[in-house]
């Protein structure tokens, strides 16, 4: 027996988003659902090929893949925003030069990424001085503070795990990630601390992080999921702490 069967619009009515996820990536897959999921708005990931090694020049590499990844999403679908998932290869790349590499597989989808992203924060919380944590070697974290200051913010503290290995990145505990925020928001006055990394698991201690510096605390998840909502012309509000995780 043949059945008849309704369609309707699919998931997305309000908007699809697509996130491109680094294969050595563990924690953004499990925190944008919390901060992106809400009536009508559809979220797709894909993944690109990358070696556990952070350094620029394997980041570098991810720029000719990012074509065949972005193809991976649902060809059926208009996507409204696509994010990369990485803070440190879109340092190196280049936030113009990775959206090219995307929107010639989805042409038309507006494309945001976690450097990106957290310029844009920082100008809609009117942040001019920020307190800057990353997990990077000292190569990677010396050309990101340079991106954010040519875009002109200052950076009025610094500090690093300096571990080179994602896989390791992504076992460094929320207790540690608290007492770097604590520790470089206490190195300057700042108006905001600046947590990198899509593969650190920031989002369970925001809160408490905001909490203990009074001030904003802005993990790269947090700013690419607020940042790809903003670009998709879904309500995300821009006030101290951007949007709240569900």
């Amino acid at each position: 027996m043949k059945l008849d069967f309704d369609t309707d619009g699919g998931i997305g009515t309000r908007a699809n988003l697509g996130v491109i996820v680094l294969e050595t990536d563990e924690t953004l897959e499990h925190e944008f659902p919390r901060l992106v999921v809400r009536p009508g708005v559809a979220l797709y990931h894909t993944r690109i090929a990358m070696v556990p090694e952070i350094r620029p020049e394997t980041l570098i590499h991810m720029e000719a893949a990012l074509p065949a990844s972005a193809r991976l999403l649902p060809p059926a679908l208009h996507f409204d925003a696509i994010g990369f998932g990485c803070t440190s290869a879109s340092t190196v790349i280049g936030s113009d030069r990775v959206a090219l590499a995307v929107q010639r597989a989805c042409p038309g989808a507006r494309v945001t990424d976690p450097l990106a992203a957290t310029i844009a924060a920082c100008r809609a919380l009117g942040v001019r001085r920020l307190g800057f944590v990353t997990p990077y070697v000292a190569e990677v974290s010396s050309l990101m503070r340079l991106k954010l200051e040519l875009a002109g913010i200052e950076i009025a503290g610094f500090g690093s795990f300096e571990e080179g290995n994602d896989r390791v990145v992504a076992r460094i505990t929320g207790a540690s990630i608290l007492r770097a925020v604590e520790a470089v928001a206490a190195q300057t006055p700042c108006d905001a601390v600046f947590v990198a990394c899509t593969n650190l698991r920031c989002l369970d201690v925001l809160a408490e992080a905001e909490a203990r510096i009074g001030r904003p605390v802005i993990s790269s998840n947090l700013a690419l999921a607020w940042h790809m909502l903003h670009l998709a012309g879904i309500d995300a509000r821009c006030d101290r702490s951007l949007i709240r995780p569900r």
